[in-house]
């Protein structure tokens, strides 16, 4: 099934995103590791192995629409270099993801693509909740002190 340039091109900008967030959660995942911070590390590893899985459904769907997956390109990492700021930074990269995932999806909906549609739906819904759970990690922050907070990541 062949699909339109535009539809191809927003896919790709899509798994770029989906790509440099694996990156980055995995590498956050790793430092909360390396400073003993677990339930950090649980939840950052996981949100890596997610993206991983989301990223292979644009490439199948982009395969399937007779495009090419650009698995070359990556965007901006942002990497914290202490916790707080790794949370902040992580908050910064999902509100990017979610404003590129609507914008995406009003594509879909104008070129009459429901399944990718569907699909970048499903993943936007996960993209708010890991929002979420970030943001709730800084209002605890900010609720607990830093270093209680911490100390409840052990």
């Amino acid at each position: 099934m062949k699909s339109t340039p535009t539809l191809l091109s927003q896919l790709n900008t899509v798994l770029t995103s989906e790509l440099t967030s694996i990156n980055q959660y995995f590498l956050h995942a790793r430092m909360y590791k390396n400073w003993g911070y677990s339930a950090l590390n649980s939840s950052e590893y996981k949100k890596s192995i997610k993206d991983m899985k989301q990223a292979d459904e644009l490439i199948e769907r982009i395969l399937f629409l007779e495009g090419l997956p650009n698995l070359q390109a990556l965007g901006k990492l942002f990497i914290g270099e202490d916790p707080e700021e790794m949370l902040a930074c992580d908050v910064k990269f999902q509100q990017s993801h979610i404003h590129l995932l609507v914008n995406s999806i009003e594509l879909c909906e104008s070129e009459q693509d429901f399944v990718s549609r569907d699909m970048l739906t499903k993943q936007l819904v996960d993209e708010e909740e890991y929002l979420d759970y970030l943001l709730t990690q800084q209002q605890q922050i900010t609720d607990m002190g830093l270093s209680l907070y911490l100390q409840s990541q052990l």
